[in-house]
């Protein structure tokens, strides 16, 4: 065959070769844009599970905080819904403390039925502190503490004490709180700054 006949299959060949090329060229093309596509892909849904975990602990998180603010809500309605109750009550110690008071040393010691009387008084206040105590309810008696405007409730003031200005010297009726919550003040007497005291506590007695 004459090299003349040869140039036209030579060149069916190279037309050949260059479609292969150019479709394998299309085909690399079209695998890397569906590459390019799988990993935006990916990448969204890893998005996706991000934000969804976010979200699921942000709610469990909301739902521990209901539930704990719930068992406060519970504990703290067990615990003082018998303040009204206990309000009673600690009328009812001051009024055994009186008693027992107003029963002079000499009578008790002199009178058997004052005597026994006062014994049995006291078994009685005794009782009831103790039942105090099992409830949280606890006396606040702040004779030689200085005044607190959150427990105390000033009556009086009193000069001439020897003691800083605002100590309570007096207590007309002891306080009460339960589990550290104030249920009753306590009425007190208080020092009186004396005029030597330039810049001593000023105490406010008005109720």
């Amino acid at each position: 065959m004459s090299e003349e006949q040869n140039k036209p299959a030579e060149a069916e060949v190279e037309q050949t070769e260059a479609v292969q090329d150019k479709a394998a060229q299309e085909k690399a093309a079209q695998d890397k844009a569906a590459d390019a596509g799988a990993g935006d892909r990916v990448a969204q849904l890893e998005a996706e599970v991000a934000s969804l975990k976010d979200q699921l602990l942000r709610q469990m998180a909301e739902v521990e905080n209901t539930r704990r603010r719930a068992q406060r809500d519970r504990e703290d309605a067990s615990k003082f819904a018998v303040s009204s109750f206990a309000k009673e009550l600690v009328t009812v110690a001051d009024n055994l403390r009186r008693a027992l008071e107003a029963v002079p040393a000499e009578g008790r010691e002199n009178d058997e039925v004052l005597k026994g009387l006062s014994v049995g008084v006291e078994a009685t206040e005794r009782q009831l502190i103790s039942a105090f105590e099992r409830a949280g309810i606890k006396k606040i008696d702040p004779t030689g503490e200085l005044f607190d405007p959150n427990f105390h409730q000033v009556m009086f003031e009193i000069e001439n004490t020897g003691k800083p200005a605002g100590t309570v010297v007096q207590v007309l009726q002891p306080g009460y709180t339960i589990h550290g919550r104030l249920l009753r003040e306590a009425m007190v007497g208080v020092a009186k700054a004396g005029p030597h005291e330039m810049g001593g506590q000023h105490v406010d007695t008005k109720a």
